[in-house]
């Protein structure tokens, strides 16, 4: 579905003198990558977070996926077309959201924004509608369909965001951050959502987000990167039993109030025999284990 190889995106930033006479007059810049040499692979249908630090290149990366940027060197096949010379075909079976742009026409009610992207994709009237009306019942929205834009809330115009961008039927959508304004119960909904529709039409879910929620509630794939190196690729449950070194098993006895909590190894055997252990001595009435949180597991690679 998507192949990017070598990909490479400098850009110029000015570097201030302590001579505000040459600021001004004779500036000097200076390059510095955004991408550099990135490569990697994602199949159809798969579920992939694309985890990097703050200001590393997750945006810059999409929007050159997009050709929404131009990259320098390197090439990126969607689909197997280039989006170089076929944007447009490209378009056509893709979706962005960005939590920080917006597609939707600002002073138009929500419906103008949707009759405009029925025509610009050549979505059938039938087939508008119907997605339209489910979506938009999911999210609880369809009261604001004669609203302008201008006069919603960021939570409520980033769910038609979402909304706008699954009406053409893509087969690949890319999300960056797309949970920033949005509350716990619309978060459930989307996660609900997106896997709906990658279990139903095999949609490729391409994710960055800061929100660890969004990447164990919609991914199944991990790729983390720290200064355009790939320090990781592979199944997210991997990545928990793998770089993982301990867990915890939390359990309460009978006729007490508090859990406990036990720290162990990450070994299967061990967990065996210390569950073992508690249900013959201590009289459990509830137990869980649970694997150290994801977001200690990523910050490992980056220390």
């Amino acid at each position: 579905m998507l192949e990017v190889k070598n990909v490479k995106k400098d850009f110029k930033r000015r570097v201030k003198s302590w001579k505000w006479m040459k600021n001004l007059f004779a500036p000097k810049y200076e390059k510095f990558h955004a991408l550099k040499w990135i490569s990697f692979k994602i199949e159809q249908w798969e579920k992939v977070a694309f985890i990097w630090p703050n200001g590393a290149g997750k945006s810059t990366t999409i929007k050159a996926i997009l050709w929404i940027l131009h990259y320098d060197s390197g090439t990126i096949k969607i689909f197997g077309k280039d989006p170089m010379s076929q944007r447009e075909e490209i378009a056509k079976q893709t979706a962005s959201v960005f939590g920080q742009r917006s597609q939707l026409l600002y002073h138009l009610p929500l419906i103008d924004s949707f009759n405009f992207f029925r025509i610009m994709y050549d979505i059938p009237k039938d087939k508008f509608e119907e997605r339209l009306n489910h979506f938009s019942e999911k999210f609880g929205l369809k009261e604001f369909l004669d609203q302008p834009v201008r006069k919603l809330s960021l939570g409520q115009r980033m769910k038609w965001e979402i909304v706008a961008s699954l009406l053409h039927e893509p087969k690949a959508i890319f999300l960056d951050e797309p949970t920033v304004w949005l509350d716990i119960i619309a978060k459930k909904v989307l996660y609900e959502i997106l896997n709906e529709i990658n279990k139903k039409e095999n949609v490729t879910i391409f994710l960055t987000s800061h929100d660890l929620n969004d990447i164990e509630n919609l991914c199944d794939r991990a790729i983390i990167i720290n200064r355009w190196d790939i320090l990781y690729d592979g199944q997210l449950d991997d990545l928990m039993t793998t770089h993982a070194n301990k867990k915890f098993i939390k359990y309460k006895a009978k006729d007490t109030l508090q859990r406990e909590e036990i720290v162990i190894e990450n070994n299967s055997k061990i967990v065996q025999k210390t569950l073992k252990y508690l249900f013959e001595n201590k009289d459990v009435e509830d137990v869980k284990v649970e694997n150290v949180p994801l977001e200690d597991v990523i910050e490992e690679f980056y220390k």
